[in-house]
């Protein structure tokens, strides 16, 4: 079984970053895949970010070259440059684990204009 918790959300300016993180309870090794989703009132959850254990990492042209996700050994991040108001949403680490799928329980970012 694998435990996520995520941190680092806030509210925070158009233009600012922010850092987030996802402490996993086993190595990120361990994991075939990570990714980040946010979910924003009202709407489904849509990936911004994901890597592979490879090391490949893909982002949607909406957060290109703003957001970068990386790892180490504890922990899933996800670095988030530029943001803008709709980056407003909670974002939740997922992974996958010989063939099942983790997520975390979230964290709020708000981005004012």
């Amino acid at each position: 079984q694998v435990q996520l918790v995520e941190s680092g959300g806030g509210l925070v300016q158009a233009g600012g970053s922010l850092r987030l993180s996802c402490a996993a309870s086993v190595s990120t090794f361990t994991f075939s895949a990570m990714a980040w989703y946010p979910q924003a009132p009202g709407k489904e959850r849509e990936v911004v970010a994901t890597l592979t254990s490879g090391g490949r990492s893909g982002y949607p042209d909406s957060v290109k070259g703003r957001f970068t996700i990386s790892r180490d050994n504890a922990n899933v991040y996800l670095q988030m440059n530029s943001l803008k108001p709709e980056d407003t949403a909670v974002y939740y680490c997922n992974v996958v684990q010989s063939l099942k799928l983790y997520w975390g329980q979230g964290t709020q970012v708000t981005v004012s204009s």
